[in-house]
C-alpha cells in the first residue's frame, strides 16, 4: 500500500511514481564525479567570480574587535556589503572563516543578524539572535584569533529587492498577513518586509530557473565571490579559508564547500536531513536552496555535503529541531559517517546532537570554534 503523505493527499501516490520513473534520492559518492555534477545542477559558475570595484567604506574598532566594512559588485543588482572582523591589535596573517548568515524568513537584513558593526543592533535583529544565544556570533569567533568575513548575499541586507519593486499583489497580500507587533514603526517596515520577501522569493526562483540556474546556484555564486575577496586580503593566510552557518548558512556552507577548491573544512548547524526524512513533514518550510533543482536525481543532501570528503565537516544537529524528523537527522548522519569510511578517513566527520529546538547556542558555538580550532588551523 502507498504511502499517505498529508501534502500530497490523493496524490502521494506520485512519490512511488517518481521513483518508478527514475529511483529518486539515489547515493553519490564523494569525488569529482559529484562534485562536478552539483555544478552542473547549480549553473552560474562558468566565469571569473571576481569581486569588482572593492572598496572600504569605513572602519571602527569596538569590544575588542576590529572591524570594516567592504563593498563589492558582483557584476548585477545592487553592491554586496560586508563586514570584515579581527582581533583587535592582531599582527600578521590569520585563518580566515567566510559566516553565513540564516533564511530566517527574515531578508531585511543579512549580516547584521550574525555580527555587531559600528552601530548598534536594531530590535527585530535583537529579537531575532535569540536563535543564537543571544549574541552576535560572528564578534566572538573572532576574538578566537580568526578573521571573519560575513557578507549580503543575494536577496538578503544589501542584496534586497525593494519592496516597491516587487508585485503589487504580493505587497497587499503580506499586508494581510502581517500583523503589527506594536513595538515600533521600523519594527513593523521589517516585519512587513520579511513577510513580502517570503512570496518574493517563489517569483525569484522561477526567474532563476528561467536563466538556466536556481536560487542555490546564485546564492552559492555569489557566496563564492566572497571568499575570493577574503584570500585577496594579505592579512588572511592564504592557504584556504573555513565556513559557517546556521539552517539557510548551514545549507549556504553545505554548497559552498562542494564548490569551492579553497574551503578547507566546514561547519553545518541546523541544516542537515536526508530528503526522505523530509517528504510529509517540511518541504513547505524549507528555502528553495534546500532544494537544488535536479539534484535529487542524482543524489541525496547528504551526500552533496560530504561531496568533498576527507575534508574535515563539522555537522550539529538540534534534536527537537521543528524544521526536521529526528529520523531524518540521523540517516543523514549515517550516510555522512559512511562516505568519510569509505573515503579512509571516519574520524574527519563529526557529528554531535544536541537537546532543543533549532539553534546555534552558546554551547554550540564553543564546540564549532573549538573544533575550527582544531581543523582550520
Amino acid at each position: 500500500m502507498a504511502s499517505h503523505y498529508k501534502h500530497l493527499g490523493i496524490f502521494s501516490d506520485l512519490v512511488d511514481e517518481a521513483n518508478r520513473q527514475g529511483n529518486v534520492f539515489p547515493s553519490a559518492s564523494p569525488g569529482m564525479e559529484t562534485r562536478e555534477r552539483i555544478k552542473g545542477i547549480l549553473g552560474f559558475n562558468r566565469q571569473p567570480e571576481i569581486p569588482l570595484a572593492v572598496r572600504v567604506e569605513r572602519t571602527w574598532e569596538k569590544d575588542g574587535c576590529a572591524g570594516e566594512e567592504i563593498s563589492w559588485w558582483v557584476g548585477y543588482g545592487p553592491r554586496t556589503h560586508a563586514y570584515v572582523i579581527k582581533p583587535l591589535g592582531a599582527t600578521g596573517p590569520l585563518t580566515g572563516i567566510v559566516a553565513l548568515h540564516d533564511h530566517g524568513g527574515f531578508k531585511y537584513f543579512g549580516k547584521e543578524k550574525i555580527a555587531d558593526g559600528p552601530v548598534e543592533p536594531v530590535k527585530a535583529v535583537v529579537t531575532h539572535r535569540e536563535v543564537y544565544g543571544g549574541r552576535a556570533y560572528v564578534n566572538a569567533l573572532a576574538k578566537e584569533g580568526f578573521i571573519v568575513l560575513v557578507h549580503d548575499t543575494f536577496m538578503w541586507g544589501s542584496r534586497k529587492f525593494p519592496l516597491d519593486e516587487m508585485p503589487r499583489e504580493m505587497q497587499e497580500l503580506a499586508k494581510s498577513v502581517y500583523r503589527p507587533g506594536g513595538l515600533d514603526a521600523e519594527t513593523d517596515e521589517i516585519g512587513l518586509y520579511n513577510e513580502a520577501s517570503g512570496f518574493h522569493e517563489h517569483l525569484v526562483t522561477k526567474y532563476c530557473n528561467l536563466l538556466g540556474t536556481d536560487l542555490a546556484g546564485v546564492v552559492s555564486h555569489e557566496d563564492r565571490v566572497a571568499v575570493n575577496y577574503l584570500l585577496t586580503r594579505p592579512d588572511v593566510l592564504p592557504s584556504g579559508v573555513g565556513c559557517i552557518g546556521l539552517s539557510g548558512g548551514g545549507n549556504r556552507s553545505a554548497l559552498l564547500l562542494a564548490t569551492h577548491d579553497r574551503i578547507r573544512a566546514a561547519v553545518i548547524v541546523g541544516l542537515m536531513s536526508t530528503y526522505q526524512g523530509l517528504l510529509d513533514h517540511n518541504v513547505a518550510s524549507h528555502t528553495w536552496m534546500f532544494f537544488p533543482f535536479g539534484w535529487a536525481r542524482y543524489g541525496d543532501w547528504p551526500d552533496l555535503a560530504a561531496c568533498r570528503a576527507p575534508l574535515p565537516l563539522l555537522v550539529q544537529y538540534d534534536e527537537d529541531d521543528d524544521l526536521f524528523t529526528l529520523a531524518g537527522m540521523q540517516g543523514a548522519h549515517k550516510k555522512i559517517a559512511a562516505h568519510y569510511r569509505q573515503v579512509g578517513f571516519p574520524d574527519a566527520y563529526t557529528g554531535q546532537f544536541y537537546l532543543g529546538p533549532h539553534k546555534f547556542d552558546m554551547e554550540m558555538q564553543a564546540a564549532a570554534f573549538s573544533w575550527l580550532k582544531r581543523n582550520c588551523p
